[in-house]
């Protein structure tokens, strides 16, 4: 029982990070697009890009938010290991939330460059 429980947590732990090495879903040269903005719907489609990754990142948080909760309530099934994955957690929602305010910011600063706020 042991076993599987620790095979359980290495593959879903393994998913976890291998999600996180997708491909960008909206692949943008940023450099290039961010130099050439110079008209409103350049400004729009960055702000669009921006409002995506932080849909992405909100997305990501929620997910782990539920895997703290599955932590916390089923400490007992980690052992040693619980508090690794609790302060895992919370070190990925941090950092995940901190991209969400981040890309907001951007996407709301090219909406009031495109004219649009």
């Amino acid at each position: 029982m042991k076993t599987i429980t620790k095979l359980l947590v290495v593959t879903s732990l393994t998913l976890g990070v291998l999600s996180g090495c997708q491909q960008n879903p909206h692949p943008m040269d940023m450099s290039a697009a961010i130099q050439s903005a110079k008209t409103k719907d350049d400004h729009e489609s960055l702000a669009t890009h921006y409002e995506q990754a932080a849909k992405d990142a909100e997305v990501k948080v929620e997910e782990h938010k539920k895997l703290l909760q599955q932590y916390k309530q089923h400490s007992y099934l980690y052992g040693k290991q619980s508090e690794m994955f609790l302060e895992h957690c919370q070190s990925l929602i941090s950092s995940y939330q901190k991209a969400v305010d981040a890309n907001t910011a951007m996407a709301k600063m090219h909406h009031q460059m495109a004219g649009t706020q």
